[in-house]
């Protein structure tokens, strides 16, 4: 049976642990539990950049909206402990809410730039900041060399790389390739809202995405190949949030192949499951 990580769940306790590394080298991987592949993939990476691993577990209410699913967000702490204990990992850093944010927590981090640029935040303007706050406090709580962010939620990686970049602050960002299903769906932890029906079209998103980077890289208009797979998406039953070609560093819109390195990003729903992914051009 796999040791069981050590869990910490106040500050002091964190403190103490993390001192009794010494020099040790630490990577974090941030996480609201729910774990899956893809997260277990980021613990995979972070264990072969440092010494020892720390994984926090915290569902952050500062990054959901009223009319978001934060009360039915899926918790499954048993099933997440078990997992990273077979990974070894070193520490499970899992605070509840009025440890991160006490009595009279006034103070909140507003990213701009990357973090403004019609993607997410437009259709969910409060949840760069909920993320930047709470990750910035990540790495304060922590002070890991390492952070480790899965790419399918791209926006968000370069909102950190660029907070990291602003604030001085010390953590190296690995970015993770997504981790996907046999038939392409990204793997998320809202993946398991999905009926059997929305599951057999959800793979839709990823085909179109490769689709549409294929004509893209094959010279056509982008803004062509965009309406093409727009209405595909849509004759497929999903509700279609944005399909953007974007500067891959930037996230600035992209007309033409030669601007740039390419990013395909798109967000969707399928009943009421909403999806995001994106591919590389």
């Amino acid at each position: 049976m796999a040791r069981r990580p050590k869990v910490v769940r106040t500050l002091p306790g964190l403190r103490r642990v993390l001192a009794g590394y010494g020099n040790a080298s630490v990577a974090l991987v941030p996480t609201m539990g729910a774990l899956h592949a893809g997260h277990l993939a980021l613990v995979k990476q972070a264990r072969r950049r440092a010494k020892r691993v720390v994984v926090s577990v915290f569902v952050n209410p500062t990054q959901f909206a009223p009319t978001e699913d934060l009360a039915s967000y899926p918790r499954t702490w048993n099933a997440d402990l078990a997992a990273l204990a077979a990974l070894k990992v070193d520490l499970i850093w899992a605070p509840d809410a009025n440890t991160m944010y006490p009595d009279g927590f006034a103070t909140r981090i507003e990213p701009g730039g990357v973090a403004k640029v019609g993607l997410e935040d437009k259709f969910r303007p409060h949840f760069f900041g909920g993320v930047a706050t709470v990750v910035a406090k990540l790495f304060t709580q922590v002070t890991p060399d390492f952070a480790l962010f899965g790419e399918k939620d791209y926006q968000q990686l370069r909102v950190i790389i660029q907070m990291v970049r602003d604030l001085n602050l010390s953590p190296k960002i690995v970015g993770v390739r997504t981790v996907r299903e046999k038939g392409g769906l990204a793997l998320s932890s809202r993946n398991m809202y999905l009926n059997e029906a929305e599951r057999a079209v959800a793979p839709v998103l990823y085909r179109v995405l490769k689709e549409s980077a294929r004509h893209v890289k094959a010279g056509e208009r982008i803004a062509t190949v965009l309406t093409a797979g727009r209405r595909k998406l849509e004759d497929a039953g999903f509700s279609l949030d944005y399909l953007e070609a974007r500067h891959a560093l930037t996230l600035e819109q992209i007309a033409r192949r030669s601007e740039g390195p390419i990013r395909l990003l798109v967000a969707a729903r399928i009943g009421t499951t909403r999806l995001i992914d994106n591919i590389g051009v």
